[in-house]
């Protein structure tokens, strides 16, 4: 039997039943892979249901059901892990006709998507909060940080923050449109998005890329470095801070 059309027939009604399915007397077994067909559909779409509560609350129950089928039929798993499943949704809102007045869906898409990876992420345990503080201001300078695995960052032109804090928690609907760049720590159990000062983000992915603070401030524009690196404190973030060590 082609594994290829296997699939493809899985999740697709218009297809036909692929050739080599039989019952155990070995008929066609059309309505039985039918059965399996709706199954596995339907548990895809539950998948996504569960990872995008926001994104399903913005457009309703009934029209997500509907979309869902359509992102299942588009991007089928390609791992048996379904916590995993949905990393396509993002892309797949850009390009959906139906949702194009709804410009932020993809970015909603990628802050729930960062929370789920957030939570599944691997354990790490944070430095103590003075060590940063206490650092002279040449090694400060010269320091390197890393940050904890459920660490995500998320950019966008829109108040992403405000849209998903008025879905998730019942906060009030945001009255402006701006952008809002979003960390994600997880210091606890769960994960919790917050919104950063301006300009925080990019100073933040410096660092994730490896760049000492110095080099990272002198790259970004004013922004508050108090309120961030307080931040990331609070949310466990920091755990580690290397220093260049003196040639020998």
């Amino acid at each position: 039997m082609n594994q290829s059309a296997f699939r493809a027939a899985l999740l697709d009604p218009d297809r036909p039943v692929p050739p080599g399915v039989t019952d155990p007397e070995g008929r066609p077994a059309g309505s039985r892979f039918d059965v399996y067909r709706n199954n596995v559909t339907a548990s895809l779409t539950e998948a996504l249901r569960q990872a995008f509560p926001v994104i399903r609350k913005l457009v309703g129950e009934e029209f997500f059901t509907a979309m869902a089928i359509a992102h299942v039929r588009a991007h089928p798993p390609r791992s048996p892990m379904l916590m995993l499943y949905g990393a396509d949704m993002p892309g797949f809102l850009a390009a959906f006709p139906p949702v194009a007045h709804l410009g932020y869906l993809p970015d909603i898409a990628r802050l729930e998507l960062a929370l789920r990876e957030a939570y599944h992420a691997a354990d790490a345990a944070p430095v103590p909060a003075d060590r940063l503080a206490a650092l002279p201001e040449a090694d400060f300078l010269s320091a390197r940080i890393s940050f904890a695995p459920a660490m995500r960052i998320v950019r966008s032109r829109w108040p992403i923050h405000a849209i998903w804090a008025a879905n998730a928690e019942d906060a009030p609907m945001p009255r402006e449109r701006r952008a809002e760049d979003v960390v994600i720590l997880r210091p606890g159990f769960d994960p919790a998005p917050q919104v950063l000062p301006d300009h925080a983000a990019g100073f933040l992915s410096l660092l994730q890329a490896g760049h000492p603070l110095g080099q990272a401030l002198a790259a970004t524009p004013d922004f508050d470095l108090t309120a961030t690196l307080g931040i990331l404190l609070s949310g466990a973030a920091i755990t580690d801070i290397a220093l260049e060590t003196a040639p020998c």
